[in-house]
């Protein structure tokens, strides 16, 4: 091959290479242009607010006489209840665990000396759909501070949760817009490259995600689905 052929054979290949990178930003997947057809995926996502929380109040105490840290717990529990119903929340909105008490003594394997012998943990449990009443709550865990009450986070779980349990309500809408900016992806190809869009070939539609918008706004919730359409090219 001379000089200028591989020049020139090098040119197409960057230009074709350029171009599907180019397809593929814009949505394209595929074009076949035996079959005559157009893969695209069009995306749609949303932003919404969550509707429903979680949150969990942990606390616990050490001792050595198992008896009055269940007496101990039991007055917590009230202070903590009666700090919930006074800011609003309800009854069907609480629920009080079983306080759990372990033995640290048939724990322990080395021989360690142990000024406490008990650990106790009492869990009370806020699930409501009035988000902004529960966060402002939050807020305010100071008071039970002053009142002896450490709240504390558990080491492998969040002591909050935020849900959106709304998605089937919009799923409709999601489908038809991730549609609908599929098709305007084939439209545009098929206006760039001189044809006309036909009918759809085949359609797939993809799974929702639901994801926290960030870190820190995880009561922000990000909802995202991706429908990958055929087209035939006429």
């Amino acid at each position: 091959m001379k000089l200028n052929d591989k020049q020139t054979a090098a040119a197409i290949i960057a230009v074709g290479m350029a171009f599907m990178g180019m397809a593929i930003r814009n949505g394209i997947v595929t074009f076949k242009d035996r079959d005559r057809t157009v893969a695209v995926k069009g995306l749609c996502e949303r932003e919404v607010k969550a509707d429903k929380v979680t949150w969990s109040l942990t606390y616990k105490e050490i001792g050595n006489d198992p008896s009055a840290m269940y007496d101990l717990l039991e007055q917590k529990n009230r202070k903590v209840v009666d700090f919930l119903k006074s800011a609003g929340i309800k009854d069907d909105e609480i629920s009080i665990n079983p306080a759990e008490i372990a033995d640290r003594q048939a724990d322990n394997y080395g021989n360690e000396i142990m000024n406490y012998r008990y650990k106790a943990k009492s869990v009370i449990t806020v699930t409501s759909n009035n988000i902004d009443q529960v966060r402002q709550l939050m807020r305010r865990q100071a008071e039970l501070m002053k009142q002896g009450i450490a709240i504390v986070s558990e080491e492998y779980s969040n002591n909050v949760t935020y849900e959106f349990t709304g998605l089937n309500r919009i799923k409709p809408e999601m489908v038809q817009e991730a549609t609908k900016n599929a098709r305007a992806t084939a439209q545009k190809f098929a206006d760039d490259s001189g044809s006309k869009l036909g009918d759809i070939r085949s359609a797939q539609q993809g799974q929702f995600s639901i994801e926290n918008r960030d870190n820190n706004t995880p009561y922000i919730k990000r909802i995202r689905v991706v429908n990958t359409m055929e087209y035939a090219l006429d």
